[in-house]
């Protein structure tokens, strides 16, 4: 297809209608849940009215990025096979979430994991630890998705990249700031239906070309490029790094600040369980689409055309889009990929609001003295912070691919949150100067290794060769925070938080106490 010429790169009326209107539903919305919003409990847990099936969709919208559809779908259209470890990973965290951690964090927390951490320790020393591993995630996985807007609506539109990247940062502090978590929440919904409809419509437009059989399509990407598509090897050739990357996604899912305070929304812990389950069952069906949508952008559009409109194969589901469905179709795909965009950093900016005004000004400034009032209006100065460094880190990691970002957040999610949650939850030794020694271990890991590392050290700063060899650290970071949390909790031992430990225990199971 050297010959196809592409609508991407100028102004689109049909996406320009759809995207406005998705907006102005979604700011509708947003005005409503304002007069709702006005204690601590509606801000940030939407006063714990969600049920367990919105909750479920919720779920699905905030973990369904930009980076997922647009990232996923370029590598495996790029790299083939390889793309499905991504695709499979970022599932298979969902199961570990259920089991160990929905029902202790709904019955121990209040709004945040810190809650959970820091339920019989010292408030301080754990509080700042993991606001520092909650924040570090949090930034990361911003850049993953200002990245993907700005360079989403530079070609849609032709707009300039930073003011692409300004305009999503507005409307998305505009949902946070007035209407918390209540708007946010809804907005996820509305993106999950579209993106999930959107993605279905795609694989039927491609099925439909190879006679509803799947073998037959990924037989034309092989006959295309070769049978290394349907191998291993195109992506991650490095075992080790592979083995690394599928532990930074699997464990990554149960670290991540804005997935894990979406617990607090429903009323209990049943509803907990009961979105878990349903937010599974959504994302399973997404990301096996990505996978088909991938082949299909290899076989139906080819990487000389994907990668002349995107180097990293971002815009790979917009261009299979247009060639399945023409422009108007192209157009509500890229409306539903700007409106996953400003979900997804709704989230990720609320999260991040919620550990400055809780627990870093109310448990750790303030020491617990602070009034409501005080503490939302806090969240909604960290909200207008977030989001100009949003826009800022948008600005500065122009041009990276959005799925490899993505990968390192979980890296940092994995290794600094989840090891100190799980060992709070589940080891009765557990101390606090064990729980600062897990965050701050696993977070400093994850980074120095990530910019020691070919993604960072080569790609980013220019250098021949990386210090450290592979592309995620988790297989290093995540066993250093447990062993670090599990050695020094036996050399620092807390017997406060022993004796609490019986005390947690009952919360955790019977929910006694539990908001």
């Amino acid at each position: 297809m050297n010959d196809f010429t592409s609508s991407i790169g100028q102004p689109n009326a049909v996406s320009i209608v759809f995207f406005f209107l998705f907006v102005a539903a979604t700011l509708v919305i947003t005005w409503f849940a304002a007069k709702k919003s006005r204690s601590a409990s509606q801000f940030y847990a939407a006063g714990r009215s969600v049920t367990g099936l919105q909750n479920g969709l919720a779920l699905a919208g905030d973990y369904m990025s930009a980076a997922s559809f647009l990232g996923i779908a370029g590598l495996v259209a790029l790299k083939g096979y390889d793309g499905l470890i991504y695709s499979i990973g970022f599932l298979v965290g969902w199961p570990i979430i259920m089991f160990l951690i929905a029902e202790p964090l709904r019955n121990l927390g209040k709004y945040t994991f810190a809650d959970v951490v820091a339920y019989r320790l010292r408030q301080k020393p754990v509080r700042i630890a993991a606001s520092v591993g909650s924040l570090m995630t949090v930034a990361f996985y911003l850049i993953a998705q200002m990245v993907g807007s700005g360079s989403l609506v530079t070609l849609m539109f032709g707009l300039p990249y930073e003011a692409a990247v300004i305009f999503v940062g507005a409307v998305m502090i505009a949902y946070v700031l007035f209407g918390g978590m209540l708007a946010t929440t809804w907005v996820q919904i509305i993106k999950a239906v579209l993106l999930m409809g959107g993605a279905t419509v795609i694989v039927f437009l491609v099925l439909s070309t190879y006679g509803f059989d799947p073998t037959v399509l990924f037989g034309a990407a092989a006959a295309k490029y070769g049978d290394k598509v349907l191998a291993p090897g195109g992506l991650v050739s490095n075992p080790w790094d592979a083995l690394s990357l599928g532990i930074a996604l699997m464990f990554g899912t149960a670290g991540l600040p804005h997935i894990l305070m979406r617990f607090y929304t429903v009323p209990d812990a049943k509803a907990a369980r009961k979105s878990v389950f349903y937010a599974t069952g959504f994302i399973s069906y997404f990301y096996i689409l990505t996978f088909i949508i991938g082949f299909g952008a290899m076989a139906l559009v080819g990487h000389d055309v994907i990668t002349r409109f995107d180097k990293g194969g971002n815009m790979a589901a917009l261009l299979l889009a247009e060639v399945t469905g023409g422009t108007v179709f192209l157009g509500f795909i890229a409306a539903v990929a700007f409106a996953t965009i400003l979900a997804v950093v709704a989230g990720l900016t609320l999260a991040g609001a919620t550990t400055f005004s809780h627990d870093l000004y109310v448990n750790v400034f303030k020491r617990g003295q602070a009034t409501e009032q005080e503490e939302v209006k806090m969240a909604k100065r960290g909200t207008l912070f977030l989001g100009v460094l949003a826009v800022g880190l948008g600005i500065a990691f122009k041009g990276q691919n959005v799925a490899f970002m993505v990968g390192l957040a979980f890296a940092i999610a994995a290794s600094a949150n989840f090891p100190a949650l799980l060992m709070s939850i589940l080891w009765k030794r557990f101390s606090t100067t064990g729980a600062w020694a897990s965050i701050a271990t696993g977070s400093v890991l994850a980074v120095g290794l990530i910019i020691l590392s070919p993604t960072v050290w080569v790609d980013v700063f220019g250098n021949k060769a990386a210090l450290f060899p592979w592309k995620n650290p988790a297989l290093i970071s995540l066993p250093a925070a447990f062993l670090s949390g599990w050695a020094i909790s036996l050399l620092c031992p807390d017997r406060e938080a022993e004796e609490k430990y019986a005390e947690q225990k009952i919360r955790n199971y019977l929910a006694v106490g539990a908001e």
